[in-house]
């Protein structure tokens, strides 16, 4: 049940959209391809077993890790909300 002006579904849509976005995020970090034997950062050699676990990997642990760390965490709130959810 929407309140407002809001149609009824609406909040659901929003809660779809989010989890849309989540997926298709999630999905391009996936590694396609064939993985590399060394790291395209800094050059030292990839673990087969972590080549054959990851097909497509491009980076070591340790430069993998690092670019994690850079690109942050997703944000924990609704985007896509209706400028009435977000003023109360």
């Amino acid at each position: 049940m929407a309140g407002g002006w809001a149609r009824d579904g609406a909040v659901q849509d929003q809660i779809d959209a989010s989890v849309e976005d989540a997926v298709e995020q999630a999905r391009s970090r996936l590694t396609r391809g064939d993985s590399l034997s060394h790291c395209e950062e800094c050059g030292e050699a990839i673990a087969e077993a972590r080549r054959k676990a990851l097909p497509g990997v491009r980076k070591c642990v340790a430069c993998q890790t690092a670019d994690d760390g850079k690109n942050g965490g997703s944000s924990s709130f609704n985007r896509r909300g209706s400028k009435d959810s977000q003023l109360r």
